[in-house]
């Protein structure tokens, strides 16, 4: 198990296909729990996740096990050839990465949806004020598997000049979050909590730390 503010991405010696959510190596990386409302308030099991995360040469790689007692929220329509704004609004898994620990504020937001839509942005955060480049394009891509009970969700991020990278033993921030069922009950669930008056993930003084190790 991790601490509870660092997560650790085990580096693998080839590229993982974005798909592949059973392969052996994921069993070699270091589970954390994504267990809290954004509150602090502990979410109940059925609101949880787990994620894995793994890089190469290539990408950073995030694996996320949800297990849904609850029915989908999700798009009717699904397209997952170009991003989908707005995908926050629905059941989602999220990586937040800022590469520059002592810029904490210019972060990267990635999310991935049980029907394998996703979306990319890069973000400013100013006090309160937040200014987000809609047309960032990190190349990112992402799966999904849906079963009776359970939501698989993978996330690919390549690295690049926005994301450079990163040598073994690097640290960059990061947080992880989950979205959950349908308002006015919807989870906003996360590994570090942001504590803030309402639901809100755009926190990076909450971040913790992601170690690349070997």
């Amino acid at each position: 198990m991790q601490s509870n503010d660092l997560v650790e991405a085990l580096r693998i010696p080839a590229d993982l296909a974005v798909g592949d959510f059973d392969h052996p190596v994921w069993n070699q990386s270091k589970p954390v729990q994504i267990a809290y409302y954004w509150s602090g308030t502990p979410a109940p099991p059925t609101r949880q996740a787990e994620a894995r995360l793994l890089w190469s040469k290539e990408a950073l790689y995030a694996r996320f096990v949800c297990p849904q007692a609850e029915p989908l929220v999700i798009s009717s329509t699904p397209q997952t050839t170009v991003k989908t704004l707005e995908l926050w609004d629905r059941d989602v898994c999220e990586v937040f990465l800022a590469p520059d620990p002592s810029a904490p504020n210019h972060y990267f937001e990635f999310e991935a949806a049980p029907t394998g839509e996703w979306v990319d942005l890069e973000i400013q955060k100013n006090g309160e004020q937040r200014e987000t480049n809609f047309d960032f394009q990190s190349g990112m891509a992402a799966a999904a598997s849906i079963t009776s009970d359970l939501v698989l969700v993978l996330v690919r991020i390549p690295w690049s000049d926005s994301l450079p990278q990163p040598k073994p033993g690097e640290r960059w921030r990061i947080n992880l979050f989950r979205c959950v069922g349908s308002d006015p009950e919807r989870g906003y669930v996360t590994w570090r909590p942001t504590h803030t008056t309402e639901p809100s993930f755009h926190s990076p003084e909450a971040f913790g730390w992601l170690l690349f190790s070997e």
